[in-house]
């Protein structure tokens, strides 16, 4: 295996999708058990989830890095090669993330007018801008980004 191989992470990807899809059953079965579906958790499913969240970060963080330094750093400078594809994908996030930013600002303004909090439709807003705001770095990192890897030898008399 490569120093950045995308295989790892892909299965820990496919590992949190089924740990997920574990602690579902998990609550169907207790709710087949109890009856009726519990309000709340189980320990199992938190369990569950809590492992699949771990993984799930863990993949994408490895499909991440892939994406954006490939397989192996090689030694020297990079320079990024000119196209507009990018550019015309980080113009059309940018006009996304002005639209979802003005959404937020006219919730956040009718919750101060109506005193009607709809904190999930908040939550799910400001977390579509943070997605986009990552994917605008990212773009900017693998498209425009100098990247730089410098080697050096090593000078220290230690064994191991």
């Amino acid at each position: 295996m490569y120093r950045n191989d995308p295989i790892v992470p892909t299965f820990a990807l496919i590992f949190a999708a089924g740990l997920f899809y574990m602690a579902y059953l998990d609550g169907i079965h207790i709710a087949r058990l109890l009856g009726h579906t519990p309000e709340e958790l189980s320990v199992g499913q938190i369990g569950l989830m809590a492992f699949g969240a771990v993984l799930l970060l863990y993949g994408l963080i490895g499909l991440v890095s892939y994406w954006l330094e490939g397989l192996e750093l090689r030694p020297g400078r990079h320079f990024p090669t000119p196209s507009t594809t990018p550019v015309v994908v980080g113009v059309l996030l940018v006009l996304l993330l002005t639209a979802l930013s003005g959404f937020f600002v006219r919730l956040i303004g009718y919750s101060a007018q109506t005193g009607h909090n709809p904190t999930w439709l908040q939550g799910a807003v400001f977390g579509a801008i943070s997605l986009v705001v990552a994917a605008l770095l990212g773009i900017y990192k693998k498209f425009f980004g100098r990247d730089e890897a410098i080697t050096e030898e090593e000078k220290s008399h230690f064994p191991w």
